[in-house]
Formats: structure tokens, C-alpha cells, sequence
């Protein structure tokens, strides 16, 4: 079926319009006519073959949320009419010992929504800058009714981003938890991590953040540049999740840890990062990076949001100002993440 979307077709020219045919719906498969798609910068990274692995054209977006217009004869979760959602993944091998364990993320077959193999038809993937996708409802998910459908769809990826590693390593109640960074990632991960009852410390070198990061829902906020602002938080926190992507001293982080505390990674810096392994030894302090999370749990994450009223802070943008969003996205110039709002695509 033919299915209008914005494109890019290289590296460095904007993204534009562009159709191509989606596949037939299938007996297991579900049909959505997508209202929103959120814009991550992993889109970026893509459309721009910052990675190096990108096949043109390119349709990013794998923040999706729509309504169900049409679903298979096998189909058992979702029906016409339906509000549903998808993440980063389409598909996985779901044999695999990752599979099996409802970790499809890992899975070495993994199907991600765009610019991955398509089994289907060939070629590759497109994503959800588009009026339409068809995935098989294994990996399509259910969206609580309650909350702003613009402002679920950056949950999709930065909200599971976020709550995949808080869950893992059990952020309870009481607990004190950093968050480094205040961008779509860490102002997700403090509504979360508030949601899960833990005392709320983020970090920043931005002074302008500061009424934002109390405004989310922060306890406190640390300057990350003041030494004694950093002293007075030494060996203290149970979990500290770090989302930023730029260069920057993790040994800093690491030693606001207690013994047993955690510092999981999910910012994805250009260069390596320099670990003083001694901060890990003295300690038995832990580094560990997360992913995503699997479509089990990626579900659990939008219940949880549903019963605590969490969304992420957005911008909506009609799709003829995608081009200008990746220019601000560079410059870190939104609060806090881009959504496109495709209903605009039928003027564009």
C-alpha cells in the first residue's frame, strides 16, 4: 500500500517528501494510522550517517503512536479503533535465549523499526515519519487512555531508555538517586525515578535548568562543576543513571556512590570515557550501560506511566520543520523532546 512519508536520501541534503509501499496487512499483523511520531536524536545520528551504517532512503522515527485502522485474522490484542504504540523494534528472532527472556533488544536478529533488513518485502525498514506502518502485534503496544498521546510517543524510546536500567537495579522508595543530565533523557528519568518513590538529585552545568529540574520533580540539583556542591553528596547514592552524550568525568559520578551503588550509562559519548578503576574497587561500586527494554517490559513502562500521569515535556512540530528540528536538536534547543505531529504530513 502506498504510504506518503519525509525521507532522507543522503547524508547531507534535508529530509523531504517521499512514498513507498507498505507491506499488506497479514494474519498476525496490525495497521496504524500514525498521529504522532517523536523525534530521537538517534534519527539524527541516522538520517546523517553519523554511524556509518545507514541505507538511503531513509525514513527515521521509532517513537509512534496512532490509531489502529485495520488488524490480521489472528490478531487477539488490538482492534480497530484502537490507540496503540511503537517502540524501537518491529521484529527479533524470538528463539533465542534473549527472545525467551522477553530481552528481544539483544537479540542478534533484532528488527529494529528503521534502517534494519526487512523481511517482508526487502530492502529496509522504514519508520514513523509516515501516515501509516504495519507490525506484526507481538511488537505493537497498548497505550493508556489517560495520558496526551503527543506526549507519550518520546516514551517509546527515552521513557523505556530510562526506566529499563531504574528497574533492573530495583530503584525502590527512600532511595537516593542521581540523574546526570537534563535533556529527553534525564527529564524522563526523573519523573520516573520519582514515580518509583526515590529521592531525586540531578546534576547539571547549566544553571538555567535549575527551576526546570525542581519543576519535574527534582529534590535537590547539584552544579556538577562545584567541587564542594559535588563533596557534599560523596558516598551516598544508591543508583545514579547518566544520560549524557558528551564528553565528561564519570570517575566524578562514580564516587557519589555508596558501597554496592550503581552508575548505569545510557548517554552514548563520541569518545571513550577514562575510568579510574580504583573508584570501582573501593566500593564495590558498579558501572553497567542499558539499552532499551524489551516489549514486555517497554508495556509495564507504559502502564506505569498511565497509573502515575508521566509524560515527556514536548514540542510539536508539523513535518515541514523536521529539518529545522535536527539543526536545534544539535544545539540541544528544545524542551525536551521534538514530536511530530503527522496529521501535518497531508499538507506538507
Amino acid at each position: 500500500m502506498k504510504t506518503n512519508a519525509y525521507a532522507a536520501q543522503n547524508a547531507t541534503n534535508p529530509l523531504a517528501p517521499f512514498n513507498f509501499q507498505r507491506r499488506e496487512v497479514g494474519q498476525h499483523d496490525v495497521q496504524i494510522e500514525i498521529l504522532y511520531c517523536g523525534v530521537c536524536h538517534s534519527d539524527l545520528h541516522t538520517a546523517r550517517n553519523e554511524w556509518q551504517n545507514t541505507t538511503y532512503p531513509c525514513v527515521p522515527g521509532h517513537e509512534i503512536v496512532g490509531r489502529v485502522v485495520k488488524v490480521g485474522a489472528h490478531v487477539k490484542k488490538f482492534k480497530e479503533g484502537d490507540t496503540a504504540g511503537v517502540g524501537c523494534m518491529v521484529d527479533s528472532c524470538r528463539t533465542c535465549a534473549n527472545c525467551e527472556e522477553n530481552l528481544e533488544q539483544f537479540c542478534d536478529n533484532t528488527i529494529w523499526t528503521y534502517n534494519s533488513p526487512d523481511k517482508h518485502l526487502g530492502g529496509m525498514t522504514f519508520g514513523g515519519y509516515s501516515d501509516s506502518i504495519v507490525v506484526d502485534e507481538a511488537f505493537v503496544l497498548q497505550v493508556p487512555k489517560n495520558l496526551n498521546l503527543a506526549a507519550v510517543a518520546p516514551l517509546l524510546c527515552a521513557g523505556i531508555t530510562t526506566y529499563s536500567p531504574l528497574r533492573h537495579h530495583n530503584v525502590t522508595k527512600g532511595q537516593k538517586v542521581g540523574v546526570v543530565g537534563l535533556g529527553g533523557l534525564g527529564h524522563i528519568g526523573v519523573k520516573l525515578a520519582k514515580g518509583f518513590g526515590a529521592h531525586v538529585v540531578v546534576f547539571t552545568t547549566s544553571s538555567n535548568k535549575v527551576e526546570d529540574a525542581l519543576r519535574l520533580g527534582a529534590d535537590e540539583v547539584v552544579n556538577s562543576k562545584n567541587a564542594d556542591e559535588m563533596k557534599k553528596h560523596l558516598n551516598s547514592f544508591d543508583f545514579i543513571l547518566d544520560t549524557v552524550s558528551a564528553p565528561h568525568d564519570i570517575n566524578a559520578y562514580l564516587l557519589l556512590l555508596k558501597r554496592d551503588g550503581n552508575l548505569t550509562q545510557v548517554g552514548v559519548p563520541p569518545e571513550p570515557l577514562s575510568l579510574n578503576v580504583g573508584t570501582l574497587i573501593f566500593g564495590r561500586r558498579s558501572l553497567s550501560g542499558s539499552l532499551i527494554g524489551g516489549i514486555k517490559e517497554t508495556q509495564e513502562m507504559l502502564d506505569f506511566c498511565g497509573k502515575h500521569n508521566i509524560t515527556s515535556d514536548i514540542e510539536l512540530i508539523p513535518i515541514h520543520k523536521i529539518n529545522e528540528a535536527y539543526d536545534r536538536l544539535v544545539k540541544s534547543d528544545v524542551k525536551y523532546r521534538f514530536v511530530i505531529d503527522m496529521a501535518s504530513l497531508q499538507q506538507a
